[in-house]
């Protein structure tokens, strides 16, 4: 038996977590993330089974994940939280099933609480532009770590990549004949995103200047480095954004992702539809694209009130 939080699970229940896990990893090609939150999560709900008594995965009950959700709402959990573990009870219940764990599936009629879907802070494009000329003014002293960070940036907005793609980049996924990237989604999806002329012309500095600054044994064909020369770590890259608008008056302190918030919008607010938008994020459901038509028409709505004599 080994300890979860302050309860000891059963030999069964953490035969099942491990088999759980390498299925996530191994099958079904979950991104790190994504497998680090299930396994919590199916973790949590197995520690709160056997607090109730629970010895086998066929002690769960529906009535027993009511209770567990039911607990966490108790404390204040967000919505968005309690929807991805009834995602991940589900995900598990029916892996357990078709394991042959259990000969019923208790998940398969647990509600999932709607996630309220608030509007995203975004920088407006004057913002974007004191940003970058921030960014450019750090890179002027040849430093490699800010020639790169300045890249970074440029890529980032211009494509609208999570910061776990951008990590990710090689320099084999640039086309420098059609200015476009290879990106490497959620899912293992791959997709291809256009880059415009200032993204490549810092790009280009950093790959003639500063990476080779940088690089050492561990670089292989990553696009970004480290400052010990391996491929650049995420939070290295959160990090410097936060850095760099800290430094843009009244800014919000949006991070990598807000970048990708904002480039969409301004996609939409300068005519672009709504289908192109969901290709370049890569987006599984145009329905997650259309929260930026509600940014959009928020922005809309404030600059009217603004601005319209009898609004």
């Amino acid at each position: 038996m080994r300890q979860h939080g302050h309860v000891t699970l059963p030999i069964a229940m953490e035969e099942a977590h491990a088999g759980f896990s390498t299925h996530l990893r191994d099958e079904r090609g979950r991104g790190p993330n994504t497998v680090r939150a299930y396994l919590g999560d199916v973790a949590d709900l197995l520690a709160f089974a056997a607090d109730q008594g629970a010895e086998q995965l066929a002690d769960l009950s529906l009535a027993e994940l009511r209770a567990w959700l039911a607990g966490m709402e108790r404390r204040g959990a967000a919505r968005s939280t309690i929807a991805r573990r009834v995602a991940a009870a589900r995900c598990f219940t029916a892996w357990a099933m078709r394991q042959g764990l259990i000969d019923r599936d208790p998940a398969a009629r647990l509600g999932a609480p709607a996630a309220r879907r608030g509007i995203p802070d975004v920088l407006r494009p004057g913002q974007v532009d004191e940003l970058m000329d921030v960014a450019s003014v750090r890179a002027d002293d040849a430093e490699p770590v800010h020639q790169r960070d300045v890249a970074m940036l440029e890529l980032l907005y211009a494509t609208g990549m999570r910061v776990s793609e951008l990590a990710g980049l090689d320099c084999s996924d640039l086309d420098w004949s059609r200015n476009t990237a290879r990106v490497l989604g959620k899912g293992g999806r791959e997709r291809t995103v256009p880059f415009g002329i200032p993204a490549g012309r810092v790009l280009g500095t950093w790959l003639e200047v500063g990476r080779p600054a940088l690089v050492g044994p561990r670089s292989a064909d990553a696009l970004f480095l480290g400052a010990r020369g391996g491929r650049v770590d995420p939070r290295v890259v959160r990090r410097a954004v936060h850095t760099l608008l800290r430094h843009v008056p009244d800014a919000p302190d949006v991070g990598p992702h807000g970048l990708r918030h904002s480039m969409a919008t301004h996609l939409l607010e300068g005519g672009a539809d709504l289908r192109s938008v969901q290709e370049v994020l890569g987006h599984a459901s145009l329905g997650t694209t259309q929260i930026y038509t509600h940014v959009s028409i928020e922005r809309l709505r404030s600059s009217y009130e603004r601005a319209h004599p009898r609004a």
